[in-house]
């Protein structure tokens, strides 16, 4: 039943690299997006640190 539903015919060749690489595309921004967070969270708190003293 599964190898039914997962199967793309002769482009399947060209399919699954495609959904290979948009998988690793979203991985890609949201791990960036995550470290960005934290790095801006980290100078927002020294900023904060900073004016408090």
């Amino acid at each position: 039943m599964i190898d039914h539903a997962l199967s793309v015919g002769k482009y399947a060749a060209f399919i699954w690299p495609a959904y290979g690489a948009s998988a690793v595309g979203f991985a890609w921004m949201i791990v960036d997006t995550l470290a960005r967070a934290r790095r801006w969270r980290r100078k927002a708190d020294s900023l904060e640190k900073h004016k408090e003293s």
